[in-house]
C-alpha cells in the first residue's frame, strides 16, 4: 500500500517542485551611430595646400583610410590679372591655407573615427581639423553650397590694381599716353571709364582694363 500511496503522490511532488532559475539574458550591446558624409575643413601650413591634398589621396590605401574619405579638395577660382597692359587668367586658392575633406562623420569613440582622425591629423603640412573646443565640426549645407557656387562661377573674376579716382595712363587705342582719371569701374564688362582732358575739357573715355595701368 505504501508503494502505491508513493505511486499517487509522485507526480503532484514533481508538479509542485520550484522550476529552476534560468540565466539571465545578455544585455545587448549599444547600436553604434549612423555615420553619415560630410565636409570637414583643415586647415594647413601656408603654400601646402595642394601637398596636403596629394599626400591625403595617396593614403587612400591606408588600411584605416578605406572607405572612409571620398573627396579632397582645394577650393580655387579663376582670376584674370592684369599687368604692363597683359591680361592673364591664373588659379587663386578661394582659402589660402585650408583644405576641404568630404569623408565619413567622425563620431567619439569609434574606432574607425579615431583611426582616420589621427591619420589625418599626422599627415605632413596639416595642422588641424577646424573646430571648436578640439571636435572637428562639419560644415553645413548651406556652407557647402556657397563654396561650390564660387567655384563654378562661369566668368573669372578680374583682378585691378586701380579704383575710382586713381589717376591711371592709357595704354592702348587712340588715347594711348593720355593721363587721366577712374571715373567709373564696369566689372562684368571688363571695362573703366577714363575721364581725360581732351582739348580743355573732362572726356569721358570708356575702356577695356588692359588699356589702362595706374600712375
Amino acid at each position: 500500500m505504501n508503494s502505491t500511496l508513493e505511486q499517487e503522490q509522485a507526480p503532484i511532488a514533481a508538479a509542485e517542485a520550484p522550476a529552476e532559475p534560468q540565466p539571465a539574458a545578455e544585455a545587448a550591446a549599444p547600436a553604434q551611430p549612423q555615420r553619415r558624409r560630410v565636409w570637414y575643413v583643415i586647415h594647413t601650413y601656408s603654400g601646402y595646400e595642394n601637398k596636403v591634398k596629394k599626400a591625403l589621396e595617396q593614403r587612400l590605401n591606408d588600411a584605416a583610410l578605406q572607405g572612409e574619405i571620398f573627396q579632397v579638395v582645394v577650393p580655387t577660382e579663376e582670376e584674370v590679372e592684369i599687368k604692363e597692359g597683359r591680361k592673364r587668367t591664373v588659379e587663386k586658392r578661394v582659402f589660402p591655407g585650408y583644405v576641404l575633406v568630404e569623408m565619413l562623420e567622425l563620431i567619439e569613440n569609434d574606432l574607425h573615427s579615431d583611426e582616420c582622425w589621427y591619420l589625418i591629423r599626422n599627415t605632413n603640412g596639416v595642422t588641424g581639423f577646424v573646430s571648436p573646443d578640439n571636435r572637428p565640426i562639419p560644415l553645413t549645407a548651406s556652407d557647402v553650397e556657397k563654396i561650390t557656387n564660387r567655384m563654378q562661377k562661369a566668368q573669372p573674376k578680374v583682378k585691378i590694381n586701380f579704383k575710382v579716382g586713381n589717376s591711371v595712363r592709357i595704354t592702348g587705342g587712340p588715347f594711348a599716353d593720355f593721363v587721366g582719371t577712374v571715373d567709373e569701374l564696369m566689372v562684368d564688362k571688363g571695362k573703366v571709364r577714363v575721364l581725360v582732358n581732351f582739348f580743355g575739357r573732362e572726356t569721358p573715355v570708356e575702356l577695356d582694363f588692359v588699356e589702362v595701368e595706374k600712375q
